[in-house]
């Protein structure tokens, strides 16, 4: 098992404990889910409240387990492991920091929940373009287009590009800080419309290639 399994498994294990003793102090009905002004929309019972997302942290990190063994291009998967691994462990500590903000909310600590989730959606966009511009063909990571997963070269720069762009994703993300009632918008809007435009650019530089 490698080390980075062992240190998810051993996280996952802790949010499961904490739940295991928090419960008792929850409430019966736990606030869950926040829209985009920040108001709570959505509810659990306090069993799901306090072990949903342990939960949900458990059967991520088996997915991603299996991705590196089941994908038909899985020698590429080594060729930039490290940073797979790292992007795990980052995923799974982006879901306890939702996790810690749920239950301190439900706790009655009131705070602008899009305020406080900027900057981990700054940390997570960051190293997601870390990962893109180390990611080498397959069929899993990355930004896979018809067109990436065709030919190398279309990949290479279509990932290059991506690497640059997620990373902007990520620092404008940091702007939810300073105005909070726009903190969603700062999340949602620059991937949406950057993940739109990687799909264009993929197609057109594979126009190119074809064309050559």
């Amino acid at each position: 098992m490698r080390k980075s399994e062992i240190l998810i498994l051993f996280m996952v294990a802790m949010s499961f404990v904490a739940g295991y003793f928090l419960y008792p102090q929850l409430p019966e009905k736990m606030a869950s889910h926040w829209n985009v002004q920040g108001e709570v929309d959505g509810y659990v019972s306090r069993f799901w409240g306090a072990f949903l997302m342990p939960i949900i942290a458990l059967v991520m990190f088996l997915m991603f387990s299996f991705i590196p063994r089941i994908d038909p291009m899985k020698e590429n998967i080594e060729k930039f492991r490290n940073y797979f691994d790292g992007f795990i462990i980052l995923i799974v500590l982006f879901l306890f920091y939702i996790y810690a903000l749920t239950i301190f909310w439900n706790f009655e600590y009131i705070f602008d929940i899009g305020q406080v989730l900027a900057p981990a959606f700054a940390i997570l966009f960051y190293f997601s373009g870390i990962l893109i511009s180390k990611a080498k063909r397959n069929w899993f990571i990355g930004i896979r287009t018809p067109w990436t997963m065709t030919n190398d070269i279309v990949w290479d720069k279509t990932h290059k590009l991506g690497a640059i762009l997620f990373k902007i994703s990520g620092a404008i993300c940091l702007f939810g800080l300073l105005l909070p009632a726009y903190a969603f918008a700062f999340v949602l809007a620059p991937v949406i419309l950057f993940s739109i435009y990687l799909i264009i650019y993929s197609y057109l530089e594979y126009r190119k290639v074809a064309g050559a």
